[in-house]
């Protein structure tokens, strides 16, 4: 690797105003292969969820899929779960990533461009990259390592992760990777479910200033899964105590003979297991995830290439693009990041605190990083954003970032107030006077029926989805978590303040349409690219598109193949109203099964036993047989369209069983977080609702507060006037508790439910899993909190 921090042979990116959407790309490829043309994108869409055939052969033949055998049919059985996708195709995913080497070494970009907190840079070529997977590939081979056996990493976010997963697949093993944030415990939750036959672990990781060495970690990691044949140390901090009866990285990737220049990856079918992620689970273990190498190929580069329009690095029209969402290993993003690969970009990756150290808080660090590396596409959790603006950051102070064509966003909310202030930014860079004038947000959800007799609202049930963001350590108090809890599930999008963007201009169809104009941003706008999804299926149900308007706080529309509705209690589509977020078509990205799991079960219960099998199955809407299956149930409320019903705008109000019962009229969580959060005094927050049995609702609201800040009468009574005036006097909280800590998974989502059970009176071991919270400690306070509840037999306390 070399160490220079800008390469000689480095390309000139293309200008971010001469690019054409790459979903514009897209269409005017239908219309020249297919004879298809859409007047807008809701057709497009429509098309993409009613043709399900048709639409993701089309995605396999526009992103050049390779199979060395023909497949019959793209979906050739329909049913839920347990679609069948491309019978008799074999691919894989290692091999769709090292096409890219010839074309991309011949225009002088590299694969990956890499940096950490200490300022050590390094690049990867794509021959160099392509060379150390066929020799780790081999070395793997060479220690039993057969297609299906699972491989295990505890690695940081480096090149070295990326290497190490395409070397398992290329032999068509499974790959599993726990940050090293991770302690021991809660790496054991997973990997002793997946029985590994190889791990592959750091000697140690840097976070916030600091060294914390993981020897320790991996000697009992190694010690508890009797599993592992072979261990492979990978030297994160240079460190040279001796690990007895291991190889060492640097040898394992040095082969450079003529096996390894004729080295191949191993094509599988298109079903076979890629890797296991997991979902943060607030009780009981972690769910053991497997998705397919031909639903990762698909899924990742239809939402990376035409929704998050990331282009090619090596072709002409988007030269040098470099892509960047700062993700933990332990985040789905990391796997949206590595994905760029698959489409010949360049992933630039930043290891390390987001904001600095606890002595010496800095939340321009990611920001300078994409000046230096001249970043085209910078994406983040949502509260990296929210603490950027918070901490007074002024991105003109941070190197040259003209290159940035591109915002992501995804997590937990993006308030409306922090996208403005990044599109603010952006247009002071571009020499642009701020934009004023927003409109209001889209106030409270809409009240919503009540459940039928002999029914039940969306209760207590298993929180779904995947994980959320938290890349490393928790921040100490005075720095909120970078992430936020996130959609690796869907999450909580509040409404803030909703400002109608410009129409596209007039050389630019609306997608859908057939003009080609050229993607620059609306008014000279900076494109925020928000998007939901979720771990469960490693991909997202609501994104972006840039051909279509923005409005701050708000997702631009479905993203092409996800059949997503809203559906309210009667299990019926709505639109401009909040309801289930459902849907009802198969994605190729949906899991195969749950690891251990034999019969479905737990997956089933998981994400399709809300709705009776048949129910709203059809392409389109209406009914088919019982044998269709049933719909996914993804567990947020959706609102799809404005409040008036228009528009392909979408709203995550927030998780539907932690949803806010007051008096008859429901809001989402996010709502009130959004009000409480634009508070600079408050760093983060969370409420519950302990309305019961019909007993009296009460609702106590937690705050974590800048050091050296007061909870006094004061700012109670902001607190209260914010939530009054932006939301309802509905909402004003029973009490208001300033606490050290709120509870958070491992992967940074908030611990509604489980604090929401505590409090009415469930033991603290059956509404919670210790090992899978970033922060166990902190459950000390509200277990105190609920014993004191009970034993004043307050209202509402079960």
């Amino acid at each position: 690797m070399s160490q220079a921090a800008h390469p000689a042979n480095a390309v000139a990116p293309a200008p971010p105003c001469a690019r054409v959407p790459q979903i514009r790309v897209y269409q005017n490829w239908l219309r020249e292969t297919r004879g298809l043309h859409f007047d807008n994108y809701h057709a497009l869409w429509a098309w993409s969820t009613t043709e399900l055939d048709a639409f993701w052969q089309s995605i396999w033949d526009y992103f050049e899929v390779q199979s060395p055998t023909p497949h019959s049919a793209a979906l050739a059985r329909n049913v839920m779960p347990g679609a069948e996708w491309f019978p008799g195709a074999q691919l894989n995913y290692a091999r769709q990533v090292l096409r890219h080497v010839g074309p991309a070494v011949a225009a002088g970009v590299p694969a990956i461009i890499s940096e950490n907190e200490k300022g050590q840079v390094s690049e990867l070529s794509w021959p160099e990259l392509q060379r150390q997977v066929a020799s780790l590939a081999l070395h793997l081979r060479e220690h039993g390592v057969q297609p299906g056996d699972r491989v295990a990493a505890y690695l940081p976010n480096i090149p070295e992760t990326m290497v190490a997963f395409l070397a398992v697949a290329s032999l068509g093993a499974v790959w599993s990777v726990c940050a090293p944030d991770m302690g021991t415990h809660a790496v054991l939750d997973r990997f002793k479910q997946i029985e590994p036959k190889v791990l592959i672990a750091c000697d140690g990781v840097s976070w916030a200033g600091r060294d914390f060495d993981r020897l320790g970690v991996l000697a009992e990691l190694r010690a508890a899964l009797p599993s592992v044949q072979h261990v492979i140390v990978q030297r994160n901090l240079g460190t040279t105590e001796t690990v007895a009866a291991s190889a060492e990285y640097t040898s394992a990737t040095a082969r450079n003979d003529a096996e390894i220049a004729a080295f191949e990856p191993l094509c599988v079918p298109f079903d076979h297991p890629l890797w296991v992620v997991y979902s943060s689970g607030t009780t009981g273990l972690p769910k053991p995830i497997v998705h397919g190498h031909g639903g990762m190929i698909l899924v990742m580069q239809m939402l990376g290439v035409l929704h998050d329009d990331v282009g090619c690095s090596y072709a002409p029209a988007t030269l040098g693009e470099r892509f960047h969402w700062y993700s933990s290993t332990g985040w789905v993003m990391w796997n949206a990041q590595l994905a760029g690969l698959l489409g010949g970009t360049t992933c630039v990756i930043f290891d390390g605190s987001p904001g600095g150290s606890k002595d010496a808080p800095d939340w321009t660090v990611l920001w300078r990083f994409a000046a230096r590396h001249q970043v085209t596409f910078f994406g983040a959790g949502a509260a990296f954003y929210a603490n950027c603006m918070k901490a007074g950051v002024d991105l003109a102070q941070c190197g040259d970032l003209s290159r940035v064509h591109a915002l992501g966003s995804t997590g937990s909310p993006l308030a409306a107030d922090v996208q403005q202030w990044g599109t603010d930014q952006f247009r002071r860079l571009r020499g642009q006077p701020p934009q004023a004038g927003d409109e209001p947000a889209a106030g409270p959800l809409p009240r919503r029926a009540a459940a039928p007799s002999g029914g039940s609202a969306p209760g207590e049930a298993e929180e779904l989805g995947g994980d959320h963001l938290r890349a490393g350590p928790l921040p100490s108090a005075g720095a909120a978590p970078s992430g936020g809890s996130a959609s690796g599930e869907a999450e909580e999008l509040g409404g803030d303040h909703l400002r109608a963007g410009p129409l596209p201009s007039a050389g630019a169809a609306p997608s859908g349409g057939s003009a080609s104009g050229e993607a620059e941003e609306r008014g000279g706008d900076i494109w925020w690219c928000n998007i939901s999804g979720g771990t469960d299926f490693c991909g997202a149900f609501i994104g972006g598109n840039r051909e279509l308007p923005q409005r701050p706080g708000v997702m631009q529309c479905r993203m092409l193949g996800a059949a997503v509705e809203a559906w309210n209690d009667a299990g019926a589509p709505v639109i401009g109203e909040v309801g289930e977020l459902v849907c009802t078509q198969p994605i190729p990205s949906m899991p195969l099964y749950l690891l251990n799991d034999p019969e479905g079960a737990r997956y089933k219960a998981s994400y399709f036993e809300m709705y009776p099998p048949g129910h709203g199955r059809k392409p389109g809407g209406g009914e088919l047989s019982p044998e269709a299956g049933s719909v996914w149930r993804h567990g947020d409320w959706l609102r799809i369209g404005d409040e008036h019903g228009q528009g392909e705008w979408c709203v995550i109000y927030g998780r539907s069983d932690a949803t806010i019962n007051r008096h008859g009229l429901r809001m989402g969580t996010s709502e009130i977080y959004s009000a409480v959060e634009g508070i600079a005094e408050v760093l983060d927050s969370m409420v519950v609702d302990l309305e019961y049995l019909g007993r009296e609702s009460y609702m106590p609201l937690f705050v974590v507060l800048r050091p050296g800040v007061e909870l006094d009468d004061a700012l109670r009574q902001r607190l209260n006037s914010a939530i009054r005036s932006s939301l309802s006097p509905r909402f004003v909280p029973d009490d208001i508790f300033h606490v050290a800590e709120i509870p958070r998974t491992l992967s940074g989502k908030k611990q509604e439910l489980p604090i929401k059970k505590l409090l009415l009176g469930h033991p603290l071991e059956k509404v919670v899993n210790r090992e899978a919270m970033a922060n166990p400690a902190c459950l000390a306070w509200y277990e105190d909190l609920a014993r004191a509840r009970l034993q004043s037999a307050a209202p509402g306390v079960d």
